[in-house]
């Protein structure tokens, strides 16, 4: 992910959105089980729930996911599989 990446997302998300939302935007990253799992742990984007849906703000949601973007350098392995 980049800043191209988070460009298009700025554009294609509403103010605020669900979770499945998020998940739809971010295809095969996060999941909307695994946001929701962050959230229970304290790492997610943070949200409101509004009734039984919870809720992220563009902005915040932005920032956080920046923040979990691991650039990697020169010729370094990221690790995982190869």
């Amino acid at each position: 992910m980049d800043a191209t990446f988070l460009e298009a997302l700025r554009k294609e998300l509403p103010p605020t959105f669900s979770r499945q939302v998020a998940a739809e935007a971010l295809k095969g990253i996060y999941s909307a089980g695994r946001l929701c799992t962050l959230d229970s742990m304290g790492k997610g984007p943070g949200g409101v729930r509004i009734g039984r849906v919870v809720a992220y703000e563009k902005g915040a949601f932005l920032r956080w996911l920046e923040g979990r973007i691991n650039t990697p350098s020169g010729n370094k392995r990221l690790g995982g599989c190869a």
